[in-house]
């Protein structure tokens, strides 16, 4: 088997698919995308097709080891980005032209299904009571909210003061046990991140995010120490030499690993594997579409360390279009009691509709996040 085409498309709300083509017939699908950067990432798959023509997909390691060491200079949220879609388009392919999931050509699953969260609140989190209690309903067992507005590196006790009463909300709306996990999403700086910390504590948060940006890693250890919730990070990490550094500095309890960011199934499985021996869960970050979503599962799948699973829908980012909209086996993608099962196709488990996908690339998406800044303004952290 031998791959004849490559090809890129651009999809609301704010992804990239790749889809990559064999001389045998059999396609494989992959999201290749950074958020915001969407179009700079599959210029670089185009790039890369020099390398992917004409080569055995089945290789899946001798390409990915081409991809990511003959250029070069490697790593980065472009690079990887575009050698994760190109990835997982061929384990799609791989598990297709064998007739299994992919799971299963990764040493079979320990798990038979995976538990999922959902999000809440939006970008200026508001009205989370409420919100945490309709995915309870609807069968959730866990919700995922942006704790606060932007900070400054001091700033004042009113913005923390708010943060207390939003948890306090979705605790009283939920209860005792209902998962909450708090995002900081770099937001914070560390002066107010231990403040912050510490004062989550009466709540019992499932988990805090990014409570800082992993450029100041080293000062997890300290944060943790200041309070006796678990720390999860990871999302702006791009290869498992990142993670190396991130495992051996410590104070993290859980890593969040992007599929679509991370080098695809292949950097993850092993990304997993090293959390593993440091007794770190493994948690992926996916706020993206369905093809991204489903190489997820599959890794999940096969790591013993993997708790729970982010997933996109119903997410505030998701204007005009969504996850499913993009999936003819929706059935597939159902959520029963807070819970996803495994794919059940062959390959990674999605059955893309092309005919919409072709139909939304000629709309070319420019989504950018948006540009927030101080009172003084200075520029924040989104």
């Amino acid at each position: 088997m031998k791959i004849t085409e490559v090809n890129t498309y651009t999809v609301r709300p704010r992804w990239g698919f790749v889809e990559i083509i064999t001389d045998e017939g059999i396609t494989g699908w992959g999201e290749p995308v950074l958020e915001g950067h969407c179009s700079t990432v599959l210029a670089c798959v185009q790039e890369m097709k020099d390398y992917l023509i004409g080569a055995d997909p089945g290789n899946i390691e001798d390409i990915w080891s081409t991809l990511y060491r003959a250029g070069f200079y490697r790593g980065g949220g472009v690079l990887m980005s575009a050698i994760s879609g190109i990835d997982q388009a061929l384990w799609d392919i791989k598990g297709k032209a064998l007739g299994v999931p992919v799971y299963e050509l990764m040493g079979g699953a320990c798990h038979t299904k995976m538990k999922v969260y959902s999000w809440i609140g939006g970008d200026r989190p508001s009205d989370v009571g409420a919100a945490a209690l309709e995915k309870k309903n609807a069968g959730f067992k866990a919700i995922k909210m942006n704790a606060t507005e932007e900070l400054q590196m001091v700033d004042s006790y009113d913005k923390v003061d708010a943060v207390l009463e939003r948890v306090a909300a979705i605790r009283e709306s939920c209860g005792k046990y209902f998962g909450i996990a708090i995002d900081f999403h770099g937001r914070v700086h560390k002066p107010m991140a231990k403040i912050l910390a510490k004062k989550l504590e009466e709540f019992d948060p499932m988990f805090i995010e990014e409570p800082v940006l992993c450029e100041n890693m080293e000062y997890f250890p300290e944060i943790a120490a200041a309070c006796n919730i678990p720390i999860a990070t990871g999302e702006r990490l791009f290869s498992k030499y990142d993670f190396k550094r991130l495992l051996q500095t410590g104070g993290v309890d859980i890593i969040q690993p992007d599929l679509s960011h991370a080098g695809g199934l292949t950097e993850v499985k092993k990304i997993g594997a090293m959390a593993e021996a440091y007794d770190v869960a493994l948690a992926p970050h996916c706020p993206l579409g369905p093809i991204a979503l489903a190489s997820c599962l599959n890794v999940d799948a096969t790591c013993y360390n993997a708790v729970i699973q982010e997933q996109s829908m119903g997410i505030h980012y998701n204007v005009g279009k969504s996850v499913l909209d993009y999936v003819n086996n929706k059935e597939d993608f159902e959520f029963i009691d807070g819970y996803v099962n495994l794919p059940k196709l062959p390959g990674l488990g999605v059955d893309v509709n092309k005919e919409l996908v072709l139909e939304e690339a000629k709309v070319n998406h420019n989504w950018k996040n948006p540009v927030w800044r101080h009172e003084d303004g200075s520029i924040a952290e989104w």
